[in-house]
Formats: structure tokens, sequence, C-alpha cells
């Protein structure tokens, strides 16, 4: 019997190592692969009883990191950062929502504030968004970023360019390039992230507004609501994109159907668009973003209203509309996010990094072959709301809601 004990300990724990060192590339030997040791992270009873369309699109076996790593509190007092993003130089490039960014250094040490932007709307979740290096930001010294904007007589999502001057502590020549209209009165739901695709063109994530008058109109190409768009460097629609010459349509829409996405980031092996949004009370969504298709809200969704009703009819399948890689219920709440390039944690290698808001930890998600095949739970200790999530030389970097950074690394 106590032989049969060890073998049976012996077999899991190679079970688990192997998994922790396989799961990384795209296609792995699927043999080597068991995702059935561990229980989903995922404890709390769902909202509701909908069923998944997809064998493992919700509540998939847990993994955890073997590797050993560490965390740090590197940056206080960041005020109130939104985004986070590598410079060429291993600096980091942070938003801060009342309208300026400031400029850390890998350390965490606050190198210079950057002043001058067009004036922002920073009431609710609006405000200095995300922000994006030119790919020939070494020479050019331009970047873009998206914000809130008062419109007319409401407010929407503008993205914007100029170029940074360090020396002056401020962005010179700022342009708006494209709005997403219509103007609404909201607070809510104004997206974003922006990330440059190979062909240099930009993507762009904007939400629905929340309210009832611009969530149907994540399902109208006539509107920018609710979309992921593709410009260029000037704020034209990107050559390509699947909407041009379509009567009533923006040709800038790249896909549509969304409902609030602030996470947008490109896997590094098949060079897809990948996208996480917020559902309403359960039914955040993971997507693979595909030109020209249309992701379902408020049609189809895993969620509920806040208050507890069914979103429209309740369903959560419709032809012609595209269904999640993987969903959450209860939320993930999931904002900016960032695919682990390197090698330092082998077992991270392709891996996914979502912030989570309201669930209060940064998930980790093993991709194999387009689909989630375990989920891990970081920095549950800290209690705080992750804001974004940056991959810079091997290691990661995260801002949250209380204004603090920390860097996670290899010991």
């Amino acid at each position: 019997m106590i032989r049969q004990i060890l073998v049976f300990v012996s077999i899991s724990i190679l079970s688990i190592n192997t998994y922790g060192c396989g799961a990384n590339n795209n296609v792995p030997d699927k043999s080597s692969i068991d995702t059935t040791k561990f229980p989903p992270v995922e404890t709390k009873a769902a909202n509701t009883n909908y069923k998944p369309a997809l064998k493992g699109q919700t509540r998939v076996a847990g993994v955890k990191t073997v590797t050993p790593y560490k965390v740090e509190l590197i940056a206080k007092n960041l005020g109130r950062p939104w985004a986070v993003v590598p410079m060429p130089d291993g600096r980091l490039l942070i938003t801060e929502k009342t309208g300026y960014m400031q400029i850390q250094g890998p350390s965490g040490n606050l190198v210079t504030k950057i002043t001058g932007f067009p004036d922002v709307d920073a009431a609710g979740q609006g405000g200095m968004l995300d922000v994006a290096l030119d790919p020939s930001f070494v020479k050019n010294k331009t970047i873009y970023w998206s914000y809130s904007e008062k419109y007319g007589s409401g407010n929407l999502m503008a993205v914007a360019k100029g170029q940074l001057n360090e020396t002056e502590g401020k962005i010179e020549n700022p342009v708006v390039i494209f709005r997403a209209t219509p103007a609404l009165n909201s607070r809510l739901h104004f997206g974003s992230r922006l990330i440059f695709d190979k062909n240099e063109n930009l993507f762009v994530s904007t939400g629905e507004r929340s309210i009832l008058e611009g969530r149907k109109q994540a399902q109208w190409l006539n509107s920018g609501l609710g979309k992921i768009f593709r410009i260029t460097k000037n704020g034209k629609p990107a050559p390509g994109n699947p909407f041009i010459g379509k009567p009533d349509a923006m040709p800038e829409i790249y896909a549509y159907g969304i409902r609030n996405a602030q996470s947008l980031d490109i896997h590094p092996v098949t060079g897809e668009l990948w996208e996480a949004e917020f559902g309403p009370r359960g039914g955040d969504e993971l997507n693979i973003i595909k030109p020209g298709k249309n992701y379902g809200w408020p049609t189809i969704t895993y969620g509920i209203e806040y208050a507890g009703p069914k979103v429209g009819d309740g369903i959560q399948q419709q032809n012609g509309m595209e269904q999640p890689v993987y969903y959450w219920d209860p939320v993930l709440s999931p904002s900016g996010m960032a695919f682990y390039k390197g090698n330092n944690i082998p077992e991270w290698k392709n891996n996914l990094f979502i912030g989570g808001l309201n669930s209060a930890h940064i998930a980790r998600l093993v991709i194999v072959n387009n689909k989630v095949v375990g989920e891990e739970r970081l920095l549950e200790d800290k209690k705080e709301r992750f804001r974004d999530v940056a991959y810079v030389n091997g290691m990661l970097y995260t801002v949250t809601d209380n204004g603090n950074m920390y860097r996670i690394s290899k010991k």
C-alpha cells in the first residue's frame, strides 16, 4: 500500500512539473500536458446557470508557477495610473487619469512628468487612458494616446498624437486624429487600449458607453461605440479594413459587438489580436479579434444585468456571432493585459497576464492552440485593483488604482 502511494505521488509530481514546463509552446506535445490535477481557481458560485458553448470555455483547471519569482513594490503615489508601457530603453511611460504622463525608471524612480496634453474629461471611468509609442519612436519621438474628451453636448473617446519632449517635460504639436462618435452623456465605458500591428497600423478599442442609448449601437456599423478600430498613424481607415466601401458603415471599424474593452495585445507566436472585455454581472470575455467579426454584445452574453434580470433575450449563442475563447463568471474585471514574451520564467512563455480590478488579482492564462488550458491567480495577497500589466525584458510591471507599481521577476 505504501509503495502504491509513493508511486501515485511520484506520478503526480511528474505531471505537475511536466505541465509547468511543457504548456508554454504554442503547439506542445499534448501527451505531456495534464490539466486535471488542479481544481479551477474560481470557487464562488456563478451568477447564472448558463452553460458554455465550448469545452474548456470557463473554469478550466488551475496551474501553479513552480519557478521561484519575486514581487517588488517599486513605486508609490503614482496618482491614478491607467496604463504602463515600456520604452525602448527599458524605462516606463505611465498615463495618469487626470491628464498627464510620467516616465519612471526600471526600478520605479521618477524621471520626469509630461504635461501639455489636451484637456480630459476625468469624471467616472474617463480621463487620460492608454498610450502607444510610434514604431519609429526612437527617431520621431511620436506617441499616441486615448482619452475621454468633452465633445458637443456630451463626451467620447478620442485618439491623439504628438511628440514627446523629455527635456521640457511636455508634449508638442498635439493633434486629435480619431474620435469614436457619437458623443453621449455618460461617465462610463470609454474603453480603451492602443496597440500597433506589424504593418504599423493602430488598433483602438472602445466601449459602448454603458447606457442603453449606446449599448444598442455596439451592433451598428455606422456608430463608433463598442468597436475595435484599425487606423493609420494619421487616423484614417487602415488599408484592408473589412467595411471599407460598405454603405452606412464606418471604414475604421475592424470588429464590432464589443461591450467595454480595456485589454489588447498581440500573440507573440501567431500574431493574432487578443482582447478582453468587461461583461455585465458575469460574462467577462477573452476573444481573438478577427476582421469583420461580430462579438455579440448585447445580443449574446454569459452575464446578466447588475440588478439581476437577463440581458435582452438571455441567450448565449447566435449564428453570425463569435463565441469567446474564454469567459469568467463571477467577473475578473479585466483591465490591461500582456503576453509574456521571454524565457526568464520558462513556464510563462507565451502565457497571457490580465490585470483584475474587482477581482483584485492578476490572472495568468496558459494558452495552447488558441485555447485556455490553465489559470492561476497572482498577487492576490496585495488586495489591489490591477489597472494594467506590461512585459519588459523578462519582467512584468503592473500599476494599481492605489497608485502603486509592482515588478515581478525571477528570483
